[in-house]
């Protein structure tokens, strides 16, 4: 074991941790205005003081019958017989309160457990597009699984194991200092002492193992999960033996870390059973004298051994729960520094939603940098008005896709505003201002489910009817049509059973059920073959009729018959017009035309 104040030097903070995760589980348990709830726990904790009760009064009969049988006790009423049953019913009494405690609390638990569960998900869906960038999905997953674990456990035994195991001992040691005498008493309160000081000061140890054990287990889950996300790439590049490698290399570490959380644990375990031993032979050598000196009888003798045998089982639990607490409250500390993640882009207090009358969108002296040493946008302006179809193009690095992220609130712009029929999207709510835009991206990503289920997905409670109208305006319905399943056909995770240009109708019918206002088409071609781009070109033309339409284009030529082209170098905007005019300007425009004919030609 490592010096003493390696282990004390964070203990205090550690406390404190505990505190804080106590005081966020504790509504979940106790919480306003749901009395059903708040019942259950009290008739719960009824059982549990009436089983304790009748737990430290149990070797009162055991001690009777024996004397009995001994002829110790000649003028017992019931007999040993009585007794005997008396004792069988008194266990049976403590198991049956107990298990009435735990049915009682079951639905309380289940009910917090969802909760935060449900809690955690939303938060997590309510962070900032930046937070989910640089998240890492499978260590996530561990922490939310692990946190969650650790509520139940937490709720269970805190609840109904140190409270009730300190009841259980004071009843113990007043019973034994009442029929005994005081060096009864305290030797049993120096063994209680030194047992819980020392699994305490062990298992404040093993936390940091555990800690370190569950880094290597998250960091193992994580390099698992995306591993498998990207096979595709590990084929591509032969690198099978090299992620192999990495996973391997992470469950070393893992392994490193759980073989001294097991030794440090029969470490403790032997601790623990040397001093519960120890206090186990002072306390019968004590009764074996007295009954040797003709002070004590033999049913005291029993009796002494029952009491400390039943003191021994909650204390030998006590090991065990203690460290399996300080575990959940870690695994919970972790979960709720995630909930206390703050959400970048918020609504303002009754913010009100976005009434679109035509969907004129607006940016006024934009600034901008997802990094505030790295400008992206420096003061952009462009207005797209009611209907009309504008294309942003530019170099890689202009600032395209950054204005079609700032639209959708994905990020609040630094200076400037961005305005949709004059409301500026900061004052009103996400939820509106995302239900009047539609977004087909550059690689629609669909969920492993149905083909139905993943353009049902643009609005909820879609008819079957209306879902098939999106698929056919999308030009995907005589393909699903000739699937042996048809709309029932499962696109795989991510959609990988479909091709690049299936995935793009997908994406394009789902939005097309939505019914935006607005159409923003995020390089939704740019991935294509020529081919393909040209058959779905005709389907995002029909997408955006009715509609106000800003396409962030890569290839000209697929937004040539654009009404405006808007063209932005740096962060700035540096041209607009039609086709046709920015190539009689021979600015930017036409040079990037240039290049990409020249490209094609050579192509």
């Amino acid at each position: 074991m490592p010096p003493a104040s390696d282990t004390d030097e964070t203990s205090a903070e550690e406390r404190q941790s505990g505190l804080r995760v106590i005081r966020r589980v504790w509504p979940y348990l106790w919480p306003d205005g749901q009395m059903w709830v708040k019942r259950r726990v009290v008739i719960a904790m009824a059982f549990l003081l009436l089983s304790k009760l009748i737990a430290a009064t149990t070797p009162l009969f055991y001690k009777a019958a024996v004397d009995r049988l001994s002829g110790d006790v000649s003028d017992l009423v019931i007999g040993a017989v009585g007794l005997t049953l008396a004792y069988g019913i008194a266990r049976l009494m403590t198991v049956g309160f107990q298990q009435l405690r735990d049915a009682v609390f079951a639905k309380v638990g289940q009910r917090a457990l969802r909760a935060l569960a449900l809690e955690t998900f939303t938060h997590i869906h309510n962070l900032s597009m930046r937070y989910h960038i640089g998240r890492k999905t499978g260590g996530l997953s561990r922490i939310i699984e692990r946190g969650v674990k650790g509520v139940e456990f937490l709720l269970r035994f805190l609840l109904f194991s140190i409270g009730p195991l300190a009841l259980e001992l004071m009843l113990v040691g007043g019973v034994l200092f009442y029929m005994f005498d005081v060096w009864y008493l305290a030797v049993v309160s120096v063994v209680i002492a030194a047992y819980v000081a020392f699994t305490f000061k062990v298992t404040e140890w093993r936390v940091k193992l555990r800690r370190k054990m569950n880094a290597q287990d998250t960091d193992a889950n994580q390099k698992a999960i995306d591993s498998l996300l990207n096979f595709e790439t590990v084929k591509y590049f032969g690198a099978e033996s090299r992620e192999a490698f990495r996973y391997d290399e992470a469950m070393k570490g893992y392994e490193e870390a759980a073989i001294k959380t097991s030794t440090s644990l029969a470490m403790l375990n032997f601790g623990q059973s040397v001093i519960i031993t120890t206090g186990l032979i002072a306390v019968m050598v004590m009764a074996a004298i007295g009954v040797q000196n003709g002070a004590l009888t033999v049913g005291d003798f029993v009796m002494v051994n029952a009491y400390m045998i039943q003191i021994t089982m909650p204390l030998n639990f006590l090991g065990t729960v203690y460290r399996e607490i300080r575990q959940a409250l870690v695994d919970m500390g972790e979960m709720f520094n995630l909930l206390e993640q703050p959400r970048e882009v918020a609504d303002k207090p009754d913010a009100p939603e976005l009434f679109v009358q035509g969907g004129v969108v607006e940016l006024r002296d934009v600034h901008f940098g997802y990094d505030a040493a790295r400008p992206i946008l420096k003061g952009v302006s462009l207005q797209v008005g009611a209907g009309e179809s504008v294309a942003l193009v530019g170099a890689s690095g202009s600032g395209k896709s950054t204005i079609g992220r700032l639209l959708f609130r994905f990020y609040d712009v630094g200076g400037g505003s961005v305005k949709i029929d004059g409301q500026d999207v900061r004052d009103i709510t996400q939820d509106s201002l995302h239900s009047a835009i539609g977004v087909v991206p550059q690689d629609t990503v669909l969920f492993n489910d149905t083909i139905r289920y993943n353009i049902a997905y643009g609005r909820d409670g879609a008819t079957e009817e209306q879902i098939i109208d999106a698929a056919k305006a999308a030009q995907i319905h005589d393909f699903i049509a000739d699937l042996p399943d048809g709309y029932d056909t499962p696109v795989g995770e991510r959609g990988l059973k479909l091709s690049g240009g299936e995935k793009q109708r997908v994406g394009i019918a789902r939005t097309l059920l939505k019914n935006p206002p607005i159409l923003l088409l995020d390089e939704a071609t740019s991935a294509l073959d020529t081919e393909t781009e040209a058959s779905i070109q005709g389907a995002l033309k029909r997408a955006g009729e009715g509609r106000t339409v800003i396409t962030i284009a890569h290839r000209l030529s697929t937004v040539s018959d654009a009404d405006r082209i808007v063209v932005l170098h740096a962060g700035e905007v540096v041209e607009e017009g039609t086709h046709d005019e920015l190539l009689s300007k021979s600015g930017r425009y036409a040079l990037l035309w240039a290049m990409q004919v020249s490209e094609d030609e050579a192509a």
